[in-house]
């Protein structure tokens, strides 16, 4: 019997690396962002979030809460602060 060995983890470049990195603190400064905004405006329930954020409840639940860095999230974030009118970090 041959046993599925699972398939070698990918290394990432040093440029890559520091691109992630930069993106996670982008992500964290976007979701501080926004949640001081939702809390501002006493938007608290799943439903109220995703309405403001301009997506199902779930998905805009995911998007606030997940710690995993996904390619995409910065952008998807940025377009989020630019839909309730504030200004992404430098």
């Amino acid at each position: 019997m041959t046993q599925d060995k699972p398939p070698p983890k990918l290394k990432l470049s040093p440029a890559e690396q520091r691109q992630r990195r930069e993106d996670r603190i982008t992500t964290i400064r976007l979701r501080m962002m926004i949640h001081r905004y939702l809390d501002e405006h006493d938007i608290t329930t799943p439903a109220a979030i995703g309405e403001a954020l301009g997506m199902p409840a779930a998905e805009a639940t995911k998007l606030m809460t997940r710690r995993q860095w996904r390619e995409g999230d910065v952008a998807l974030l940025e377009t989020v602060a630019a839909r309730l009118g504030l200004k992404s970090p430098p």
